[in-house]
């Protein structure tokens, strides 16, 4: 658009107010000519993009920062709505102000990430695109404690397990993480794809190898999702083995194949049906219970009271995804009906705003959420 004229709505809106002036007043025809002349000035000033021009010293660097074929350079111009252009060592920002700023932010913050020697992956650039750049502490490593590097001040959380660092996303899995640490029975409500029992077997995982806990538990209600599978084949394990795979793939993601294989054989990890827990005392143990919308009241109470000294309880669930027989009540509603007024127990809730899965997950959560309030 050449400098000094105006294209589009506004300049049309201009002449199709001056085809109006015919008949009225003078003084009345000035003040509507400045009055329309202002509106077409800012109009023009808010179109007017901003370049912000960032250097990162480091060529090698760079090339992490902006990901495989540029994939974090689409991801940040696509969620804030900016283009990112790269010069040698720099990146051209083009866009409104705000975002700008926002974008700027994200990739300062990924390029010190690579400096302190840590890799960028799609996760971590997700992560910084939903909390924005998180400032350190300026805490020691003998002033945090060793598996949740984080104090009061501090923003940033990360959780240490063997095969990598996990990180919360969103302010709710932050806040669901620091529950997990303060509490001794904690629930983590919300829709799937929110990381409710990944970031609880992680912190399981760090709670075990630091020495806080002596054996990790995870538990879910063997219960079919809307079709009869019938018999299934196999010995006990064999046929439960299905149900609990989920749980096998999150503790797989935190600890090598084989450490984790040794230390199930050795009992140190247990994954088992939520049947399986009657009659038992769970002492220094992490337990994990997912899918607890599928539990009855009695074995949520049976559960529950499986706590023993120096354990852990996590209880995660989807209240949207309840696949008990009609009539039957969820036993995860009864617990936060029961339960939510004593002290020491966390109630931790999550949306699709939290949706750490493909974007497209959230989206699909909103549009049923909003079929089932109509």
């Amino acid at each position: 658009m050449p400098h000094g004229r105006a294209s589009g709505p506004c300049c049309f809106s201009f002449r199709a107010h001056v085809m109006r002036l015919r008949g009225l007043p003078r003084i009345a025809t000035i003040g509507l000519f400045i009055g329309i002349t202002r509106h077409e000035e800012s109009c023009l000033s808010i179109a007017t993009p901003t370049e912000t021009v960032l250097e990162f010293p480091n060529n090698f660097l760079l090339i992490d920062l902006c990901g495989e074929h540029d994939r974090h350079i689409a991801a940040i111009e696509e969620r804030l709505g900016v283009q990112i252009l790269r010069r040698g060592n720099r990146l051209s920002v083009i866009g409104d102000e705000e975002a700008g700023a926002d974008a700027a932010r994200v990739l300062h913050a990924l390029y010190a990430r690579l400096e302190a020697g840590r890799a960028v992956e799609p996760g971590d650039v997700d992560r910084e695109l939903r909390m924005g750049s998180l400032e350190p502490s300026g805490a020691t490593e003998a002033d945090q404690i060793d598996l949740f590097k984080s104090d009061p001040a501090a923003e940033r959380i990360e959780i240490k397990t063997r095969r990598k660092l996990v990180e919360p996303r969103t302010e709710a899995q932050k806040a669901y993480v620091r529950s997990l640490f303060d509490n001794e029975l904690c629930f983590g409500i919300g829709p799937a794809g929110t990381g409710k029992t990944y970031l609880a077997v992680a912190v399981g995982v760090s709670m075990f190898l630091q020495g806080h806990v002596d054996k990790i538990i995870l538990s879910r209600p063997a219960v079919e999702a809307g079709e009869k599978l019938g018999y299934l084949p196999g010995d006990m394990k064999e046929k439960v083995d299905p149900y609990m795979q989920p749980l096998y793939d999150a503790l797989n993601d935190f600890l090598p194949g084989k450490q984790a294989a040794k230390m199930m054989e050795e009992k140190v990890i247990e994954i088992a049906p939520l049947a399986f827990m009657r009659g038992r005392t769970l002492s220094r143990a992490f337990v994990v219970l997912d899918e607890a919308q599928n539990a009855t009241t009695m074995q949520m109470k049976m559960f529950l009271t499986r706590l023993g000294e120096g354990s852990r309880m996590v209880v995660t669930g989807d209240r949207s995804q309840v696949d008990l027989p009609r009539g039957v009540t969820s036993g995860l509603h009864d617990a936060e009906r029961l339960l939510k007024n004593i002290p020491k127990i966390s109630f931790n809730y999550f949306t699709s705003r939290d949706v750490v899965r493909h974007p497209l997950v959230a989206a699909i959560i909103d549009a049923y959420e909003a079929d089932g309030a109509a």
